[in-house]
């Protein structure tokens, strides 16, 4: 099977399930696992984290949404090119990848019988469900079910530790400016990891928030996790942003609780790192029975970048 993966987190799934050999196309934001980072690329952005700064990108994603256009190219040459069998891709959210209405189309001028799965996970749960749904349409049944059993058994012993700790005021922070309430997934994440999830809705679309409402929750901890960043970005674009009012006097700012992860590997991409995301937050929040994260896994915020 020639399979084009046009999502981070489907291209992680294909190859979780050992079928990175299938793998012929990619979108121009797979870097994981570092095996695959040869493959054609078939997608660009039109907006750069690199030169851009947060609230610049929100404004341009939503200018270029508002106006019905999309923020990434489909290179539809050399998808013909690669003449795949399956096209994996999404239509939950159109800042995160090319649109599955553009894929579609490209799909039918093939002359090749060529099946386009759109993937909608909102939750964990969904999450696995998408797994389990690449294995059966790639052959790999029992491969799909042996992976969701691990993942399910890791946060399986994860929520049993937790069950009974005093669950700290958790923000987990989807977009530096304008600030975002986390969804999807992320709540859920955050329960399982000890922490209070009532910022934020499980299984709906994060939102923008308010100074307002950040201060009302006063949160114990924060947890830095722009969609699509690294730690390194979020390090480098925290002295520009313009946060919340009332910032430096949060409970977590006063002691010293902001932390910055990799929100693309762990919390972004709804693939098997969620499970990562998750096993990292408890350590964040409770490192009495975790033990501390890595630096590589969480960075505690310098307050010297975050002058409000």
């Amino acid at each position: 099977m020639r399979i084009v993966s046009l999502l981070p987190s489907t291209t992680e799934i294909v190859c979780a399930l050992g079928l990175e050999n299938e793998l012929v196309g990619i979108t121009h934001e797979c870097d994981y696992p570092a095996a695959i980072t040869d493959r054609p690329r078939l997608t660009a952005s039109r907006i750069s984290h690199e030169t851009m700064t947060s609230a610049e990108i929100d404004h341009a994603v939503r200018s270029q949404l508002d106006g019905h256009g999309s923020i990434y190219d489909l290179d539809e040459n050399r998808l013909r090119e690669l003449n795949p069998d399956l096209i994996l891709t999404q239509e939950l959210c159109d800042v995160c990848a090319v649109s599955y209405k553009i894929v579609a189309q490209a799909a039918r001028a093939f002359e090749a019988d060529v099946k386009v799965v759109s993937l909608e996970p909102n939750t964990i749960e969904d999450i696995f469900a998408n797994i389990r749904m690449v294995g059966e349409l790639a052959g790999r049944v029992r491969e799909a079910d042996t992976l969701v059993e691990s993942l399910t058994t890791r946060l399986d012993q994860v929520r049993e530790k937790t069950s009974k700790v005093s669950r700290p005021r958790t923000l987990m922070l989807e977009w530096l400016e304008p600030p975002f309430a986390p969804g999807h997934w992320v709540p859920e994440q955050v329960a399982i990891a000890g922490g209070d999830h009532a910022f934020g809705k499980a299984g709906k679309p994060s939102v923008t928030t308010t100074s307002e409402e950040i201060r009302a929750y006063a949160p114990e901890v924060i947890v830095l996790i722009p969609c699509g960043y690294y730690k390194e970005d979020i390090l480098r674009q925290l002295p520009t942003a313009k946060l919340p009012e009332g910032w430096n006097d949060l409970p977590a700012c006063r002691n010293n609780e902001v932390w910055a992860t990799d929100a693309t590997s762990y919390f972004s991409r709804p693939g098997p790192r969620v499970v990562d995301g998750v096993e990292i937050l408890a350590r964040i929040l409770h490192p009495e029975i975790f033990g501390l994260p890595t630096e590589s896994e969480a960075l505690h915020v310098p307050a010297t970048l975050m002058e409000s």
